[in-house]
This record gives C-alpha cells, structure tokens and sequence, in this order.
C-alpha cells in the first residue's frame, strides 16, 4: 500500500469516529499506533486500545509520550480481541481497522461474538483490504498485500459477512470504499459501520 492510501484510510475511520462523537472508544488491534494516536486526539472521555503485540504496544507508549493527546483516559492493553475483558463490554464505538484480515477464517466466528455480543459496542467500525482493487496495486492474483494477511474479500463478500454478522447480532451496516474509487473497482479498502438497531430509532 502507498502512504496516500494509508492516510486516506486513517483519515476516513477518524472521521467517521468524530461525526459519531462517541464517548468511549476501544481501538481493537491498535498496533504501534497510526489511528491511535489520531483518536486520541479527539475530545473523548476514554480510549482504550488491544494488541496481541507487545512490541509494538511499548512503541505506542513511547510515541503517546511526544503526541498531543485530549482523550480524559488512556489505556493500552497487550490482549486478545477475541477474548475481551468483562468491563469492555458497552463501548460507544470499537474500530478494527485492517485487522480482521490477519485472523483465520475459521476463527472468525469467534470475533463475531466477542466484538458484537460480548463488547456489543454501539458502533463497530471495520476496514478490510478490497481484493478487487489489488490489480492496480501489482498485487498478482495467487497472492495477498502482506504474508501475514489470511484472506482478502471482494466487495460482495465483505458485505455478505457484515450484513450476516449484524443481523445475528441486531445491528444495521453501511457500507464505503475508502483509498480511492475506480468505477469498477471499488477502493483499495473497504469500510463497514455497524449501528446497534436502538441507535438508529
């Protein structure tokens, strides 16, 4: 991915975050910090965020140390967004932001319930690589963006999942292209928000 796509990406989820202006937010599979530290940013009154990485957690905790930050409460956590703490359970809104793509998809299942029935947050936003996109970025059809990566959808079948996982769980979903917009072809990523149905009446 170039940088014009990175930040397109980045500036489209915090966006999206600041038009929602939730109170509470949890960045679930934060890394060293690209959204993070833009969330942070935000006036919000708790921002939390999960990565199995520790590594890349203590990058994080350094580069908070030299960022501008406005959310009243800061927590980073070295967990498993597969296997939430009790008391993330009521979020406004959790992001996962190119993460679902790293995990299994036999695994997903699993995310499913945590995210939407355990967390239950009353917004989830999630990006995804766009397969169909990956021609014009050279990426050759037997391969993925990054070796670490498990899948890549297609725009219909990221829609498919979104649609299924929010009706199993009572929420509606709106669908974006973000990092660009061939006519054919979608943008390099795709976004998905998820509004518990309560939110939305």
């Amino acid at each position: 991915m170039t940088t014009w796509h990175h930040e397109e990406r980045l500036r489209a989820v915090q966006d999206a975050v600041a038009r929602l202006a939730p109170a509470r937010v949890a960045d679930l599979g934060c890394g060293d910090g690209e959204l993070f530290l833009r969330l942070a940013a935000l006036p919000l009154e708790a921002l939390i965020g999960l990565d199995i990485c520790q590594v890349s957690l203590d990058r994080l905790r350094e580069r908070l140390a030299k960022h501008p930050v406005n959310a009243a409460q800061i927590e980073l956590r070295h967990a498993s967004m597969t296997d939430p703490a009790p008391d993330l359970a009521g979020f406004d809104c959790a992001v996962l932001v190119e993460t679902i793509e790293h995990i299994d998809p036999d695994r997903l299942s699993r995310l499913e319930r945590a995210v939407f029935h355990t967390m239950r947050p009353q917004t989830v936003i999630v990006t995804t690589p766009n397969a169909e996109f990956n021609p014009l970025l050279g990426v050759p059809a037997h391969r993925f963006r990054h070796p670490d990566h498990r899948f890549e959808w297609s725009r219909a079948r990221f829609r498919q999942w979104c649609e299924r996982a929010g009706r199993s769980a009572g929420y509606d979903v709106g669908f974006h292209d973000i990092a660009g917009a061939h006519p054919q072809l979608g943008g390099a990523s795709q976004m998905a928000i998820f509004k518990t149905r309560d939110r939305n009446e």
